[in-house]
């Protein structure tokens, strides 16, 4: 018994060197290649995981001009603040509000505009189409709202058409009630197009010869798109799916922080935009750091239990 786990033993290490030599082989031969990472690895370092370090002071006093890792270990005492703080749960209820209706309108409707372009015939009107739906993504957030904020304005277009039919006009963007309506309907105007260049690419990969399959079975458009086209675009859908559950929590800062104001605080007032207040114009850096890394503790939640639900249903995940 003790010589077989010997062997076992051995091989195992035997395996391991194997593996080794083969990933040096790879290096030595790509190095150019491999070369190419070093930035971007540098850039993570620097940028992603060394300003993690400062979330110790989420369980430590920070005092400006003193230690940047605080002065004095308070435990979990700015977690306890937070749980009792009436604020924080307002924005965090608006957090989840913002998120769930983001994803639920925003994420699917790249995939229905991919589908109804792919069934564009016409070269030319599909990439006019293409084309006019990708400007919004690359126009600036402060021209966005700035945009948002004049045709929502007493005397913008929209309310130039609302007393066309009403006689009445709405300050929209000084009513609460109207923040996530304006919110939402910017995003998928802005992200919509942008967001379909992955499933356009993806409808590239099926197989024509199973259309034409369907055809000669006497499927029609829509039973194709439903049991070969979705199905040919759904390990896509999975991954960025799990992806914008993992970004549930961190709704757009610029754009709100750009729109809101102290009369839509009841709706528009986000975790992100009470940090901002928080840690910057009030200077409580500690408070800002341990909600942070409570938000960033539910992200990761939500990526993990996505995953673990993806991989158990459709049997596609991450990882």
């Amino acid at each position: 018994m003790g010589e077989v786990k010997v062997e076992k033993i051995q091989n195992v290490e035997v395996m391991k060197k194997s593996k080794l030599a083969t990933v040096g082989t790879k290096i030595r031969k790509d190095w150019q290649l491999y070369s190419l990472l070093i930035l971007p690895i540098i850039y993570l370092l620097i940028f992603k995981y060394g300003p993690m370090i400062g979330n110790v002071i989420a369980f430590r006093r920070f005092m400006p001009g003193g230690n940047i890792y605080g002065e004095s270990w308070v435990g979990f005492h700015y977690f306890k603040m937070f749980i009792n703080d009436p604020t924080f749960w307002n924005v965090f209820t608006n957090t989840l509000m913002l998120g769930a209706l983001t994803l639920l309108f925003c994420f699917p409707m790249p995939i229905i505009f991919a589908l109804l372009l792919n069934e564009v015939k016409s070269k030319r009107f599909k990439k006019f189409v293409q084309t006019a739906s990708y400007l919004p993504h690359f126009l600036s957030i402060v021209i966005v709202a700035g945009m948002i904020l004049q045709l929502t304005a007493v005397s913008g277009s929209i309310n130039t058409v609302v007393e066309f039919f009403t006689g009445e006009k709405i300050n929209f963007i000084q009513q609460a009630d109207w923040f996530r309506t304006i919110y939402v309907t910017s995003e998928i105007w802005q992200g919509m197009g942008w967001g379909a260049i992955l499933y356009l690419a993806a409808l590239t990969t099926i197989d024509e010869s199973l259309y034409e399959a369907a055809k000669m079975d006497g499927a029609n458009r829509w039973k194709q798109t439903l049991h070969i086209t979705i199905p040919g675009i759904l390990p896509t859908i999975v991954t960025l799916l799990i992806l914008n559950i993992g970004s549930f929590m961190a709704v757009g800062f610029e754009k709100i922080l750009l729109l809101y104001n102290p009369l839509t605080y009841e709706t528009s007032d986000v975790i992100s935009t009470y940090l901002y207040r928080v840690g910057l114009e009030s200077s409580n850096f500690s408070y800002a750091t341990a909600i942070g890394l409570f938000e960033s503790l539910i992200g990761l939640v939500l990526v993990l239990t996505a995953n673990g639900i993806s991989r158990k249903i459709t049997e596609r995940s991450l990882w």
